[in-house]
């Protein structure tokens, strides 16, 4: 397989590369692609170094798979380009997503729907990946009528200018800011630009990508996604009403059952998921289960993820495995 990455060089693209080589995807070229000013960089992968190349010569190699993770512009510029030479490409940004003829992917989920003709696929964003993993398989037995969701993200979302803004912070350094607000010891409704509804385009995200992947457009959804100070992980508390009544003993079984979830729910041993845990796993952890006495067939519930891996890189690179394995590719 000749497999190029795009954006190669920058935060998630460096994590795309470490899951390939993790999981083994069968690479037998690798093309490793950025921007001008990152042309000629070096990087290494299985300890061997490549050298990055620009987009242009990244389409004359005609690779099998692109992995695309260089923002939304290059995205909607470059990826029919790649298509157009024979390439699939699985893009992570936010370019494809909501486009009709584009599928939004998320492999436990629907990754059955890809076919031969699908030459740009949709990565969905980080904060709906890992809430979707927990709540489909609830979906599919008691039919979700209402989500109420709180993000609580990773400063890792943004990139590295974020991160960095954080280490300053932390040590009392001045440097370039990626908030409009001081970070450290604080928390930032505010991830993304703002909609004119009020909503952030982060939050959504959180409302339409849902829809897509669940394949249900009735699925009401309401979010406020928030910034705080961890250099890596998203959290979620999640509260979801069903049209059909349950039993939390029932949807612990499920969950535990669910190909990619761990459930961590322990009240009494303080057993429950936290960023510093998930941090650098694949996992989607689930805890924090209750029934909401305010509200008939409705749950709480604590979700969370490594927005850098399962929430971009990782689902990535199980896309290129399914369509590896199914021979669609």
């Amino acid at each position: 397989m000749k497999v190029a990455v795009v954006g190669a060089t920058g935060m998630v693209g460096e994590v795309m590369l470490k899951v390939l080589e993790e999981r083994d995807f069968p690479v037998s070229e690798l093309i490793p692609v950025a921007s001008e000013k990152s042309v000629g960089k070096t990087i290494t992968f299985k300890d061997k170094d490549y050298s990055v190349i620009g987009l242009s010569t990244a389409v004359s190699l005609k690779p099998d798979i692109a992995l695309f993770s260089a923002g939304g512009s290059t995205s909607l510029e470059w990826a029919p380009k790649f298509a157009e030479v024979g390439t699939t490409v699985i893009d992570n940004s936010s370019a494809w997503r909501m486009d009709q003829t584009k599928k939004l992917i998320v492999p436990e989920i629907n990754a059955n729907t890809l076919t031969t003709d699908d030459k740009i696929i949709a990565n969905p964003n980080c904060s709906t990946i890992q809430m979707v993993m927990a709540l489909a398989p609830l979906h599919e037995k008691y039919t979700i009528k209402r989500i109420v969701v709180s993000t609580y993200q990773s400063v890792s979302g943004t990139g590295v200018k974020a991160v960095q803004q954080l280490d300053n912070e932390m040590q009392g350094i001045k440097g370039d800011i990626a908030y409009p607000y001081q970070i450290h010891r604080n928390a930032i409704p505010h991830c993304d630009v703002f909609e004119n509804n009020g909503y952030t385009k982060e939050e959504m995200k959180l409302v339409r990508e849902t829809q897509k992947i669940l394949n249900d457009k009735t699925i009401a959804v309401t979010a406020t996604a928030v910034r705080i100070p961890t250099s890596g992980g998203h959290s979620e508390s999640v509260n979801v009403q069903f049209e059909n009544d349950y039993n939390i003993e029932d949807i612990k079984h499920i969950l535990s059952q669910t190909k990619g979830i761990i459930l961590q729910d322990n009240p009494s041993s303080n057993t429950y998921p936290m960023a510093i845990h998930a941090h650098g796993k694949d996992d989607v952890f689930v805890g924090r289960l209750r029934r909401d006495e305010s509200l008939p067939n409705t749950l709480n519930m604590w979700i969370v993820a490594d927005n850098l891996r399962k929430g971009a890189a990782t689902n990535t690179v199980q896309i290129a495995e399914f369509l590896k394995k199914q021979g669609l590719i």
